[in-house]
């Protein structure tokens, strides 16, 4: 069978070798440390992954931006009805996730076709724009169209940036590389609204009693009757508007140094550009093109293009431009081992939102006895910091050690601290005052929680398979802003009703328990039929790769 340029380079040192059986070949992917050591050993691809991350970044921001405009008075004072109807509230935050569900959904074709770097730059003109329709909004219609635009972005961010830096990295780091992508998320969740808050002051109008509803036995801030004719005398609008501004700063810089970035190799391969493929993979992996493990990465992905390419045509043959998207899909649930490597994908990803209560943390901590103007917006500043620090074990323990054992003991950790907090807030919830232990106890619980989830779920629910690629991840992302949306827009209702929603979040906490104590990673194994198998032995023995280089990619 003849051979292509490139293979007939690599076969002749591998005849050199002796290397007709495949163990005297070492493999790109064995070459280097497992997950967290594994990183630092090629500085180049780490700066170039903690930069793509400002995506993720992005996200985490607005969660914990979000979280805190909703309570400032200034913004009630401008969207009343946003502050005091529970439904517009989760209105408010699910315009963006059901947006981002559609973006990340959609996105999977476009990125294909355009590539993962040019799409990135895309996606961040678009979040630019809705970003502005936010910070600048005079009106509701202003701030939800602003949500929905950057929705779109952020959404398909979240779609792109982890299969970027799935697509740069070698198989050893990639668990760990991909989790940067949720600890750029956590970094987001940051400290700007909590100062931004201060600006004029915490209060609307400090001469003004306050006229609200009661709680925890004191009144609240009521936009209707606790604002002067003129607006706001204490807190300004820019206590709201500069946190929902800045984040065009990294939104900037990110689409700006993406202009520099690497395309990525595996998809200059599936344009057929695959002299500039070598280039760029020599430069990731900061050896020359004609280094014996560049070259032989290089076939390998050379030979998984060309493998799902001869499958796709022999399954679907005479397929159109468009047939040939939609059969991108089809092939996905085409036989058992492929759907449930999809479904356990997706339960994975709904899971992890519907164990997430990041979005309304001070209205939580409010809810148990903090001040909501002030301690509320200082204790989730805390819990942010805590979110960023509980991921680092992940990325320190997800190649090594597997998907599994975090996610069981994370499960279970979320379902013990839920339940506590949702048993407090029952019994002692209509008088923190009088049970300021149990205010506090709760409170402890939280941050627990938040610490169980940071290092599973969180970040694990993130790193999918190379295999899927494109679709695959724009099915299993789409289904984590879907699920976001549900838990977005019902939180707000479900935490007027005592300890309901902790039980609630405990029970989903309990169910991805028990769905994992299945064997989750054996949904990712080898699937492969035996006319696949074959398939990829004869690309293989075409390309001079060992067989177990291709079945183990």
């Amino acid at each position: 069978m003849p051979r292509s340029p490139r293979s007939n380079s690599v076969g002749s040192k591998q005849e050199g070798g002796n290397s007709n059986s495949g163990s005297d070949l070492v493999l790109a992917g064995s070459e280097g440390r497992v997950g967290f050591r594994g990183l630092f050993e090629n500085k180049f691809i780490l700066g170039i992954s903690l930069f793509s991350t400002l995506g993720g970044f992005l996200f985490g921001y607005d969660q914990g931006v979000v979280s805190n405009v909703l309570a400032i008075e200034s913004f009630g004072a401008k969207f009343p009805e946003i502050y005091t109807d529970a439904t517009l509230k989760g209105w408010f935050v699910s315009t963006l996730l059901l947006a981002a569900c559609f973006g990340a959904n959609v996105n999977g074709p476009v990125c294909d076709k355009i590539g993962r770097k040019v799409d990135i730059i895309c996606n961040v003109v678009i979040f630019l724009l809705g970003s502005s329709l936010q910070a600048g909004a005079t009106s509701p219609a202003y701030l939800f169209a602003g949500r929905a635009v950057a929705g779109l972005a952020i959404g398909s961010l979240t779609h792109v940036v982890p299969m970027y830096l799935a697509e740069i990295s070698s198989a050893k780091i990639r668990g760990s590389l991909v989790s940067l992508q949720q600890l750029a998320i956590t970094f987001g969740v940051n400290w700007i609204a909590y100062g931004t808050s201060h600006i004029g002051g915490t209060r609307c109008a400090p001469e003004i009693p306050y006229t609200g509803a009661l709680l925890n036995g004191r009144p609240t801030f009521d936009p209707y009757t606790d604002v002067p004719p003129g607006g706001c005398t204490g807190q300004t609008q820019a206590s709201w508007r500069v946190p929902l501004a800045f984040q065009i700063f990294p939104a900037l810089c990110l689409g700006i140094g993406m202009l520099f970035m690497p395309y990525s190799p595996r998809w200059l391969v599936e344009q057929g550009r695959e002299e500039e493929a070598l280039e760029e993979l020599s430069r990731l992996r900061r050896k020359p093109a004609d280094n014996r493990s560049v070259r032989i990465e290089f076939l390998e992905i050379m030979a998984e293009v060309r493998f799902a390419r001869e499958v796709m045509k022999a399954a679907y043959p005479n397929a159109g431009p468009v047939r040939q998207i939609i059969n991108k899909y089809l092939a996905l649930v085409s036989s058992w081992p492929k759907s449930k490597r999809i479904i356990v994908g997706c339960l994975t990803m709904m899971f992890q939102q519907f164990m997430a209560i990041i979005y309304y943390a001070p209205t939580i901590f409010g809810q148990l006895g903090l001040d909501p103007n002030t301690t509320s917006l200082f204790a989730t500043g805390v819990y942010g910091i805590v979110n960023m620090l509980s991921t680092l074990p992940a990325i320190v323990l997800l190649d090594s050690v597997g998907r599994r054992p975090l996610l069981i003991s994370g499960a279970a950790g979320c379902f013990t601290c839920l339940a506590i907090v949702g048993s407090l807030v029952t019994a002692y919830g209509k008088d923190w005052q009088v049970h300021a232990v149990a205010a506090r106890v709760a409170i402890v619980f939280v941050f627990v929680y938040d610490v169980n989830f940071s290092y599973s779920w969180a970040p694990i629910g993130w790193d999918l398979p190379l295999h899927l690629r494109s679709t695959g991840i724009s099915i299993t992302t789409s289904t984590t802003w879907l699920s976001n949306f549900v838990v977005g827009l019902v939180t707000p209702i479900m935490l007027n009703v005592g300890g309901m929603a902790y039980f609630i979040f405990a029970g989903f906490s309990l169910a991805a328990l028990l769905s994992t104590l299945e064997e989750t990673d054996a949904a990712f194994g080898d699937n492969v039929t035996d006319r696949e198998r074959e398939r990829m032995e004869s690309i293989c023995r075409e390309l001079g790769l060992p067989v177990r280089a291709l079945l183990n990619a």
